[in-house]
């Protein structure tokens, strides 16, 4: 059966100044995986395969700006992980092999091969990361776009006591709802875990896309710790380069789509011109 195809609006994104695109249409379809519907994009038909990770809870939407420009030379994947939008809820625990898993099973049935360009942003980092580990030779290349990195968990302890309190309410209302307890964000520290577990990265081309704009909402001493986070990302691989987006906070792929954008292209050249040296 062809998947079925239709379109959506973003009315808003308030993560990000509450960025408005009420003119845009991002084709999706819906398939149907061994654990449920899954809603996905696929565009563009170039030679390198490239994998748009969502952050977490984020929506294809999230990649608005980068996605055209990335899909005139390459094919590129985005799809909602289960529970959001389009997307079956999930069933069972949506740990970081878990989700490696499903996506898999997402690009076999939509016939995108490896190798693939991860590009990670926020936890899905953690996700390209665990991916590259667990089949390093299904993976090209990656991009950490204001990823998230393992030791991240450690800045838990810097917040504040409202904070921690506010966050285990939460917790106790979204035990009320039968898939609440499956999502991912109550399964980061196993995800973490199971990145710990493999200690092996490949040698691959590898990019750290960080936010450069001051959030005064992080105190100080995370935004350090973070920041040293970040560069140690660049560690995995000798094949790294650290790239500042200077006007941007998390959300690098809406408030300077451009640094995004060449970013990826450049990793893909560098992919090519490695395939081409062997």
């Amino acid at each position: 059966m062809k998947p079925k195809a239709y379109y959506t609006r973003m009315q808003d994104y308030s993560d990000v100044n509450k960025v408005r695109c009420d003119a845009l249409k991002i084709e999706k379809f819906i398939m149907e995986t061994s654990k449920g519907k899954v809603q996905y994009n696929k565009s563009g038909n170039g030679k390198t395969n490239v994998v748009l990770i969502n952050g977490g809870s984020g929506p294809i939407e999230g990649w608005f700006k980068i996605l055209p420009a990335i899909s005139e030379s390459s094919s590129v994947f985005s799809y909602n992980r289960f529970g959001v939008t389009g997307s079956d809820k999930p069933k069972e625990p949506q740990d970081g092999e878990t989700i490696v898993e499903n996506l898999r099973e997402a690009l076999t049935i939509v016939g995108i091969e490896p190798p693939l360009l991860l590009v990670g942003h926020s936890l899905g980092g953690l996700y390209a990361n665990l991916f590259a580990r667990l089949y390093p030779k299904e993976v090209s290349g990656i991009v950490f776009l204001e990823s998230s990195h393992p030791k991240d968990l450690s800045l838990n302890e810097y917040q504040g006591k409202a904070v921690k309190a506010f966050n285990k309410v939460l917790t106790v209302f979204d035990s009320l709802y039968p898939h609440k307890p499956f999502n991912e964000v109550n399964f980061v520290k196993k995800t973490v875990n199971q990145i710990h577990q493999i200690d092996t990265f490949p040698e691959i081309p590898l990019y750290v896309i960080t936010g450069g704009k001051e959030n005064r909402m992080m105190p100080e001493v995370v935004r350090i710790k973070r920041l040293e986070n970040q560069t140690e990302l660049l560690s995995l691989s000798k094949k790294s380069k650290h790239i500042v987006a200077e006007k941007s906070g998390h959300f690098p792929q809406l408030t300077e789509p451009k640094v995004v954008i060449d970013a990826i292209i450049e990793c893909v050249k560098q992919i090519q011109n490695n395939n081409h040296n062997q």
